[in-house]
């Protein structure tokens, strides 16, 4: 089983986040922030991810450190459930529209994070969420998962559905890259010996 339980406690944040890699897009998201739980649920559903992530944070601060945490256990639980990464598809990406929102995001699980963000948002808001932390959180994903991740705005207006959009094409581009490639078998995909 493809699998992992990342516990991370700060004086800002404690977080807990379980994932199975070979799920079916089971969640049971709270972090205490609405809309960040309701990408999370994205995330997972169409990542096939089943994920479940407790936080709890300073949140009569801000959500800054609640998101960005989440990010980081996130991605070191990826980390772990992948192991040493051999027969697996490695990449992945994925065009995804949502009404005026177009994303493109494309992938790689190489270990050597990186994050190209071409996003923009029209405001600063979504309800009482900075939509600057959608960026922080892939942020956080990328260095602690180290995958080189590239997400790129093509068309949108409405904030809710810019942000939603690029959860929902990085976890279709997730679900191609953690998948077994059946041709692979036991070998690692890449001509360097390692990941």
């Amino acid at each position: 089983m493809r699998t992992a339980t990342i516990t991370r406690a700060t004086a800002e944040t404690s977080i807990s986040v379980t994932l199975n890699l070979d799920g079916t897009g089971r969640y049971s998201n709270r972090t205490g922030v609405g809309f960040f739980d309701h990408m999370l649920d994205q995330l997972s559903r169409h990542s096939l991810i089943d994920m479940t992530i407790e936080a709890t944070g300073d949140l009569h601060i801000d959500d800054h450190h609640t998101v960005e945490d989440t990010g980081i256990a996130i991605g070191q639980a990826l980390v772990q459930a992948l192991g040493d990464k051999r027969g697996i598809r490695r990449y992945g990406h994925f065009n995804l529209a949502m009404d005026d929102a177009q994303i493109a995001a494309a992938l790689d699980l190489s270990g050597r994070p990186f994050l190209v963000w071409n996003v923009v948002f029209p405001a600063p808001k979504i309800g009482s969420f900075d939509t600057e932390l959608v960026r922080e959180f892939f942020q956080a994903l990328s260095t602690h998962g180290g995958i080189t991740l590239h997400v790129d705005r093509i068309h949108g207006f409405n904030n809710h559905h810019i942000a939603e959009a690029a959860f929902k094409a990085v976890a279709r581009a997730l679900r191609a890259a953690v998948e077994p490639d059946p041709r692979l078998g036991d070998i690692l995909p890449s001509t360097k010996g390692a990941l």
